[in-house]
């Protein structure tokens, strides 16, 4: 026989092929065997040593556990095993050929698999408390946070919810422990584990959560697609409280009201796009499925449990942020001939007076232009009504209603850092004062009021900009800046600019029932069907 050949041992494997005992291929930045399972290598994640190590320890008897980290999402893991295999050592040595007294070899497996399925091994017993303890954690006190005015909605969340996670809705079951890891984390904001159990339930909802939409709405998940949508709003909100503030902000020069060049500067104020895109993801589902969701109990409860939209398009001083919109005539007027401007404007860069710009092009650009003026000042009209209407009953919920119901065109103003949506965007984080006994909301008014204000401190609007628009800022800034008695009590009458509880009573006698219903069926009718879903939160 010819000689074998020499092998030389290597020491420099992952930690997790080490633990598995098996060969590791030293493959970097991730070794061969770990792409081949999806587990994280520690070549390329240094930190997953301490997961690897966890999982051995929980379970020494079991070299496969090394291959799953316990805050994988359920979704990605194997809980249940229909059949479990002949080499798992917590089964029985019954094997093919076995033997015994009075017995003959036998050439078939002796094993039957149970008819009930079974628990993996492979399952880290670490993993399954922690989810007993994320379940817990959203019955006992995370569901009792999402309601500001009916306690019928509390048993919805604490009970109905749960209920159709369980009957097979994978989305809204991780929706329900990321938000649930969220609080947790929020108590214990140096507990690791939390961190990466939030961040990982949230990115296996959204995946299943688009996959699901990408099938297409229908009446069996048009009710957990509504919910799960309402979680990924609360949990877009809360991850907020837990991001430091050296977020960027484009920067760059401004020319004819629009920014030439963005550049991106560290250390400065970012908006929270994240509020508004998951808050309108909840109202695109509730239109594409109205159809469904109107037959529904569970969803109409829910509906109806909010405070009535009664807004007044009065503009003027009559009205609380009736400042807002000062100023609002000229600013369009500016804003309609630079899109005239923009819009003739040739595409080869040549000149439209020496050649001649068509009579249709000129009646197109004026169209597009009128199209412009007109949205705009429908978004901020729009967004002031509101304002006005929260700023009542800041109490129920109301303000909450503001990233949920402002047009795109008002989000199109946010993204270009336009003043007047600024000095808007200030006074609605101001009205979140009312709420900052709520562990998703504490804070965030102080936070996000500086924060903006900043802006306006910035070059990017140019040394007047602070004079100019401080009038429009100095409530937000007083209210943010307020320090609330200890028992949590309303906002003195003469501090907010209005009695709440009086607002309350005179809104009650002038509703009108089923308001919102109404809404929704004119809503329904607005918007297409969905076609994209709300962005992973950072």
């Amino acid at each position: 026989m010819p000689p074998r050949r020499s092998h030389k041992k290597s020491r420099a494997g992952c930690r997790r092929c080490k633990i598995r005992k098996i060969k590791c291929d030293e493959v970097h930045p991730r070794c061969g065997n770990c792409v081949k399972h999806g587990v994280p290598c520690d070549f390329e994640h240094p930190e997953a040593i301490a997961d690897i190590q966890s999982i051995s320890a929980a379970s020494p008897a079991s070299p496969s556990t090394g291959s799953r980290t316990p805050f994988t999402p359920a979704s990605a893991l194997d809980f249940r095993s229909p059949l479990l295999h002949a080499s798992d050592p917590a089964l029985p040595s019954l094997r093919a050929g076995a033997s015994g007294p009075g017995r003959e070899p036998c050439a078939t497996p002796l094993y039957r698999p149970p008819a009930t399925p079974s628990l993996s091994t492979t399952t880290p017993a670490a993993h399954r408390l922690l989810e007993l303890r994320l379940m817990h954690q959203y019955t006992a006190m995370t569901c009792k946070t999402f309601t500001f005015t009916a306690p019928v909605t509390e048993e919805i969340w604490k009970i109905t919810v749960p209920n159709l996670a369980f009957s097979g809705s994978q989305h809204l079951a991780d929706a329900i422990l990321a938000v649930a890891a969220l609080h947790l984390r929020s108590l214990c904001p140096n507990d690791k584990d939390l961190v990466r159990a939030s961040h990982a339930y949230m990115a296996a909802s959204l995946a299943e959560y688009s996959a699901t939409l990408t099938k297409g709405i229908d009446s069996s998940n048009a009710e957990s697609l509504f919910l799960t949508a309402a979680l990924i709003a609360f949990q877009s909100t809360a991850t907020r409280v837990f991001m430091k503030d050296e977020l960027s902000m484009g920067t760059g020069e401004r020319q004819d009201g629009q920014v030439k060049e963005r550049n991106t500067a560290a250390g400065c104020y970012a908006i929270p796009f994240t509020w508004f895109h998951s808050f309108q993801g909840v109202k695109a589902i509730t239109a594409a499925s109205w159809q469904w969701l109107r037959a529904s109990p569970v969803v109409l409860q829910v509906i109806n449990s909010q405070v009535v939209l009664q807004l007044d398009f009065t503009t003027g001083p009559d009205t609380f942020f009736g400042h807002l919109l000062d100023g609002i005539d000229e600013e369009l007027d500016e804003l309609g001939r630079a899109s005239t401007q923009n819009s003739n404007m040739p595409m080869d860069g040549g000149s439209s007076s020496s050649m001649g710009a068509p009579p249709s092009s000129e009646s197109e650009g004026r169209s597009a232009s009128a199209e412009v003026v007109t949205s705009t000042r429908q978004a901020y009209q729009h967004a002031v009504a509101v304002l006005n209407w929260a700023h009542k009953i800041p109490h129920k919920g109301a303000p909450l209603a503001f990233p949920a119901t402002v047009s795109r065109r008002f989000i199109e103003l946010l993204e270009e850092r336009q003043p007047r949506a600024l000095a808007i965007l200030a006074c609605f984080f101001a009205l979140l004062k009312s709420m900052d006994g709520v562990w998703w909301l504490q804070g965030m008014a102080r936070r996000e009021v500086l924060g903006v204000v900043s802006l306006f401190n910035s070059d990017f609007f140019g040394p007047d900009s602070y004079r100019k628009w401080w009038p429009h800022l100095e409530w937000a800034m007083r209210i943010a800046l307020y320090d609330q008695p200890e028992d949590g009590g309303p906002i003195p009458a003469e501090i907010w600019g209005a009695d709440w509880y009086a607002e309350e009573q005179a809104l009650a006698e002038e509703q009108e029932q089923g308001n919102y219903y109404r809404h929704i069926e004119m809503l329904t009718q607005m918007i297409s069907p969905v076609q994209s879903v709300p962005a992973v939160p950072e």
